[in-house]
């Protein structure tokens, strides 16, 4: 990539006359703006552009085009994979300011988006609408940077991912096209799926600038539940056991012992510090009171104790404002350290045997501290591992760990990340998951559609 320090200063000099003070080169915006809340060490891009509308976005991207200079896309920075690491400097595109909710269109289930909106934005805004939007990362992220990383949450076992409840999008492409790749129509036989090419593909095909998302009915009533365990393999079972009888559970999350322990201390609660899963109910008042005492059946067969269930609005939000912070409850354990998160997901028939190899794996390999949890029913689960950056001892031991895993998952028939995403840290497992010739079509598209490379080049696909 020509990146020469006179092409820089003629694109900056561009978009200066274009953006006036939009375009920062201040160091703590810089700062802000060079990585995100993964383990990989930060690289600062040399200026950020602060974009309005779409128009803004396509003539950035034509300036850099022109010039070959990197382009980062940029969100809310809370991804896990370093996906807006300006590994190879450039231009950090910012897309917060775009955070308008254009349209929802209740009769039909939809909503329109700008990328800036955040999931807790759209989420109050439809409070009274009786519709709301299910996919619910931990972190309060944007939905253009959802769409980007494909991301998913603790409702994707009802409701899927990103994925499912993306219907089109509006994208530029390197230099600057603008791209419908869809209607608001629920289904669509017309052309290549051009909007599930961009979802996932992590800033490296182009900026989404709209978003047209599915969404769906508030349920009558809701019923959330805690249940503990002695040991992993007895949530694992239950969870498993639960889907296998097609039980319509909305949410069924695990927690390990040390995870319930980091909460307590890090959001004031009192939850037993033992093995725990966290479930939801959704349907009619009889049928959630159902669904609730048939899986307290199960837990007793696998050893579950102190079932708890509640339709209590403000019980079931401290439980899960107390899931979702769970990574910020496991950094604080360790302030000094940084968070390595891992991300593996399996058949759910291989779950069990997955998790309990993984957990002897860790045992008897690794002396730091540990925390395990998961979205298990959808067969995905991280383990999460306290790391000092000053340490490459520390990191070594962690990233054989990692590997190990990963093999673990795609031998199984998984794959190295159900939701966070390759960005920088997974790369190398792409082909050992698709084979030599898929990644070289993904190579081959990504030439098509950025021919100089300069959509957040470094990311997702492994070098050459």
């Amino acid at each position: 990539m020509n990146n020469c320090a006179d092409d820089l200063a003629a694109a900056l000099e561009e978009l200066a006359i274009f953006l006036g003070g939009r375009l920062s080169s201040n160091e703590a915006v810089r700062d802000h703006h060079a990585g995100d809340e993964s383990w990989h060490d930060p690289q600062r891009p040399d200026a950020v552009c602060f974009v309005n509308s779409e128009l803004e976005v396509s003539q950035v991207l034509a300036i850099c085009n022109k010039y070959r200079i990197p382009v980062i896309p940029f969100g809310t920075g809370t991804g896990l994979e370093g996906g807006t690491v300006a590994c190879n400097g450039g231009i950090c595109v910012d897309t917060s300011n775009m955070s308008s909710i254009v349209e929802v269109n209740e009769e039909d289930m939809n909503c329109v988006v700008q990328p800036g909106v955040t999931r807790k934005q759209l989420d109050s805004y439809l409070r009274d609408s009786g519709l709301f939007f299910p996919i619910d990362p931990g972190a309060d992220a944007s939905l253009g940077g959802m769409a980007a990383t494909r991301a998913s949450g603790t409702n994707a076992v009802r409701y899927g991912t990103m994925r499912e409840n993306v219907i089109s999008l509006r994208v530029v492409t390197a230099d600057g096209t603008v791209v419908s790749t869809g209607n608001r129509a629920v289904k669509s036989a017309a052309g290549y799926d051009l909007t599930h090419l961009y979802v996932g593909s992590e800033g490296t095909l182009g900026i989404i600038v709209e978003l047209t998302l599915r969404l769906h009915g508030r349920p009558e009533a809701v019923s959330s539940a805690r249940v503990y365990f002695d040991d992993v393999d007895g949530a694992v079972n239950t969870a498993i056991q639960t889907i296998q009888c097609g039980i319509p559970i909305a949410r069924v999350e695990l927690l390990d012992a040390a995870q319930m322990q980091a909460i307590n201390q890090y959001s004031g609660t009192r939850f037993p510090e033992k093995v725990a899963l966290f479930l939801e109910f959704h349907g009619s008042t009889e049928s959630v009171k159902e669904q609730a005492e048939t899986v307290g059946e199960i837990c007793q067969e696998y050893g579950g104790s102190d079932f708890e269930w509640t339709t209590y609005e403000e019980e079931r939000r401290e439980m899960w404002d107390a899931r979702h912070t769970a990574a910020y409850a496991s950094m604080a354990v360790r302030p000094t350290a940084k968070a390595y998160a891992t991300d593996v997901c399996v058949p759910i028939s291989k779950l069990a045997e997955c998790i309990r190899k993984t957990r002897q794996d860790v045992t008897d390999n690794s002396s730091l501290t540990t925390f395990c949890l998961g979205h298990i029913g959808d067969g995905n689960f991280h383990y999460v591992f306290l790391v000092d950056p000053d340490a490459t001892s520390e990191l070594a031991q962690v990233r054989q760990l990692t590997e190990r895993m990963v093999q673990r998952a795609i031998d199984m028939g998984g794959t190295c990340t159900g939701e966070h995403g390759i960005g920088l840290g997974k790369q190398k497992y792409l082909e050992q998951e698709f084979g030599a010739a898929a990644v070289a079509l993904m190579r081959t598209i990504k030439k098509a559609i950025d021919p100089q490379d300069i959509m957040n080049p470094g990311k997702l696909l492994p070098a050459k």
